[in-house]
């Protein structure tokens, strides 16, 4: 009963950021740590977390189970700067900003940096502190400033099929929510807890 409650709490103060942000794009099980600053139209997927003191600019878009640690940066892409003879201050806007995609089950590390544009892929992680100025490919793990490929989260082959094949898996709709299999979730009839 004690876990339903908390589960209960957690839905409606995520439902009050939704709603004070002006988020519309947030999955009922994605979860938002308050003290970030998040643009109106940011899609969260199932299960994904946005941790404290992120800022997200315009087009980001979060696949399901993806983490994004303390103070990840998705900026950039929202400023004219070469326009001969203007400041970039007063050089406006551009008319069009590109979307930044991040895949399914990513992590990204805190303090980490993703300019706008860039997609990551499923499975991907990003250390801490990294910059992410490129594409970053399925399963690659990037570190560095820029931030370059320094090993992959599973061997080619059979691994990444088994992984990718269980997070197509998981997406089981019940109700319009997701549920993960039994496996992932606590059950709410468990009073040894």
């Amino acid at each position: 009963m004690k876990l339903f409650l908390k589960a209960i709490v957690k839905r409606l103060l995520m439902m009050l950021r939704c709603y004070r942000w002006g988020i519309r794009g947030a999955h009922p099980t994605a979860y938002f740590v308050g003290g970030s600053s998040l643009h109106h139209d940011v899609i969260a997927g199932p299960f994904s977390f946005i941790n404290s003191g992120c800022i997200l600019g315009p087009k980001v878009r979060i696949g399901a189970y993806t983490m994004l640690g303390p103070r990840v940066m998705v900026v950039g892409d929202d400023h004219v700067f070469n326009v001969v003879g203007v400041p970039t201050i007063f050089a406006g806007r551009p008319s069009h900003i590109r979307e930044t995609v991040i895949g399914r089950d990513v992590w990204i590390g805190a303090n980490s940096v993703i300019l706008a544009g860039v997609r990551i892929h499923d499975c991907a992680i990003v250390a801490a502190h990294a910059v992410v100025t490129k594409d970053v490919g399925p399963f690659a793990v990037v570190a560095g400033i820029p931030a370059k490929e320094i090993n992959a989260r599973f061997p080619e082959g059979a691994q990444r099929s088994e992984h990718l094949k269980m997070l197509d898996e998981l997406g089981i709709h019940a109700g319009g929510h997701y549920v993960a299999p039994r496996p992932f979730l606590p059950t709410l009839l468990d009073t040894t807890r």
